[in-house]
C-alpha cells in the first residue's frame, strides 16, 4: 500500500493535481497578519486559518481526493474511517458529496461536538477503543469484512497529496515566507506541505510541532524508522497519534527540517491568546505551531506562518483549556492564606486584595485542621489576576501586611 521513495517532482505533480480536484470543494483559506506575534518574533508572522475550513480542519482537502480518486465500484461498496473528530469529519463530507456511504470508528471519549458533526454529514459512527490506533484496527478489520474502502488518516498518496494544498496557499500567500510552522500528529499534513513547498522552489524551513505528551516523531527521527510511544496524555486529540505514517515518515525525514515539542501549558496558553488578540477559535492541537513560536520566538526566521490546523473544540473542553490558559499566564492565583478567626478577619483580607486590584473568583474557609492554632482560619481563595507580575504584586502585599501564604 505504501509506495517506494518518490521524486520530489513527481510528488508535486500529484499535490498540483489535488488542487484542482478539490477546486470548489475545499475552500482557500485567509492568511491573517498577527501583530502581537510579529513583535513577538521581530518580523511578519501569519496565520493560515485552516480554522474556517469546511468541516472545521484541513482534513477535508485529503479525505476528498482520496474518495474522488477511487472507481466507482469502490465507491459503491462505501468508506471507512478511524479518527478522534477531524478526519471522520472530513471523510462523511466528502463522502458526502461524492455520494458515497461512509461508517466513521472513534475511540471512546472523542468530543461530543465531533461525533454529532460526522453524523451530521451523513456518516455511521461506532466508538471502539481509547485510542485512535485501537479505532484504527477496528476500521481495518471492517474494511476486510465488508469490502468498504479504508480512507487512511494520514499514511496514502492521495491523503498527503490533498494535504499538501495547504502547501500551495501559503507559497501564493506569502511568497516570501521563511519559516512554516505545522502541527504533527500521523504526519500527512506537515509531510504535504512540506513537499508542496519544496516543489515549488520555497526555501522555507518547514517546522513539525507535537504535544510534548504525544510525540512520536523525535524517537522515530533518532531511530531512522517509524516507532510507537507506549502512552499517550494531550489535550490536543487531533495530534494524538501513537505511530507516524510510513510514507509521510519517509517525506518528513527528507523535507521536515525539525520537529519539536509543546507541553500542555503552552497549547492552553497559545489557545487562549488567539481567542484574545486574534479572535480565532482553535483546537489545542491547531494551537501548536503558535505554541511553539511563544515559547522560542528567536527560533524562527519571519516572515513565518504557523497552520491554525483546526478549530473543532469540544464547548467543555475549551473552558478547562482557557482556565489552565489563564493559570499558565499568570492569571489565575491560588493561595491558601491564615487569619484570625475573629469578626473582621476576613474583611481586612479581602481589603488587602481589593487594594491590591485584585478580583476574587472563590473563597472556602477551613476551621477544622490539626496544623490550625487556635484562633485561626485558614482561607482558600481563588483570584484572577493582570499577568505575572501583578500575580507577584499581591503576593507581595499580603506578605507585607504579615498573612502567611502557601499554595
Amino acid at each position: 500500500m505504501t509506495p517506494g521513495p518518490l521524486e520530489l517532482a513527481a510528488i508535486y505533480d500529484e499535490i498540483t493535481r489535488a488542487a484542482h480536484t478539490l477546486d470548489g470543494v475545499a475552500r482557500t483559506t485567509p492568511m491573517e497578519g498577527s501583530r502581537w506575534l510579529s513583535d513577538r518574533v521581530g518580523g511578519p508572522v501569519q496565520l493560515k486559518c485552516e480554522n474556517l475550513q469546511r468541516a472545521g480542519s484541513f482534513k477535508i482537502r485529503g479525505a476528498y481526493v482520496r474518495i474522488a480518486r477511487l472507481a466507482a465500484a469502490e465507491r459503491a461498496r462505501g468508506v471507512v474511517a478511524a479518527s478522534a473528530g477531524n478526519h471522520g469529519q472530513g471523510v462523511a463530507l466528502a463522502a458526502s458529496l461524492l455520494d458515497t456511504a461512509a461508517t466513521v470508528f472513534m475511540p471512546l471519549g472523542a468530543p461530543i461536538p465531533k461525533e454529532e458533526a460526522t453524523r451530521s454529514y451523513g456518516a455511521e459512527v461506532r466508538f471502539v477503543g481509547h485510542t485512535v490506533d485501537e479505532a484504527l484496527r477496528a476500521a481495518r478489520a471492517f474494511a476486510d469484512e465488508t469490502g468498504a474502502v479504508l480512507i487512511h488518516p494520514f499514511d496514502h498518496p492521495d491523503v498527503v497529496a490533498g494535504q499538501g494544498t495547504l502547501g500551495l496557499e501559503i507559497v501564493e500567500q506569502c511568497p516570501d515566507v521563511a519559516t512554516v510552522l505545522v502541527p504533527v500528529g500521523g504526519g500527512g499534513l506537515v509531510a504535504g506541505v512540506a513537499a508542496a513547498l519544496a516543489g515549488s522552489g520555497s526555501a522555507a524551513r518547514v517546522v513539525g510541532v507535537q504535544a510534548a505528551g504525544a510525540a512520536a516523531y523525535p524517537i522515530s527521527l533518532a531511530a531512522g524508522h517509524p516507532v510507537a510511544v507506549p502512552h499517550m496524555a494531550t489535550m490536543a486529540d487531533g495530534i494524538a497519534v501513537g505511530c507516524p505514517g510510513v510514507m509521510p515518515f519517509d517525506l518528513v525525514r527528507r523535507y521536515v527540517s525539525d520537529i519539536v515539542t509543546v507541553s500542555e501549558e503552552s497549547l492552553s496558553r497559545s489557545l487562549l491568546l488567539l481567542l484574545e488578540r486574534a479572535k480565532l477559535l482553535v483546537e489545542p492541537a491547531g494551537a501548536a505551531g503558535v505554541a511553539a513560536l511563544l515559547d522560542s520566538p528567536a527560533a524562527y526566521e519571519p516572515p513565518v506562518v504557523a497552520v491554525l490546523s483546526g478549530g473543532n473544540v469540544d464547548p467543555l473542553l475549551l473552558m478547562r483549556v482557557v482556565r489552565h490558559g489563564m493559570a499558565a499566564a499568570g492569571r489565575y492565583l491560588s493561595i491558601r492564606v491564615r487569619v484570625p478567626d475573629q469578626p473582621g478577619g476576613l474583611a481586612a483580607l479581602l481589603n488587602e486584595l481589593a487594594a491590591a486590584e485584585a478580583n476574587v473568583l472563590d473563597v472556602i474557609h477551613e476551621r477544622t485542621s490539626a496544623s490550625l492554632h487556635l484562633g485561626e482560619v485558614e482561607v482558600a481563595l481563588q483570584v484572577e489576576t493582570r499577568g505575572n507580575h501583578h500575580r507577584e504584586e499581591i503576593l507581595d502585599r499580603l506578605r507585607k501586611a504579615g498573612y502567611p501564604v502557601t499554595f
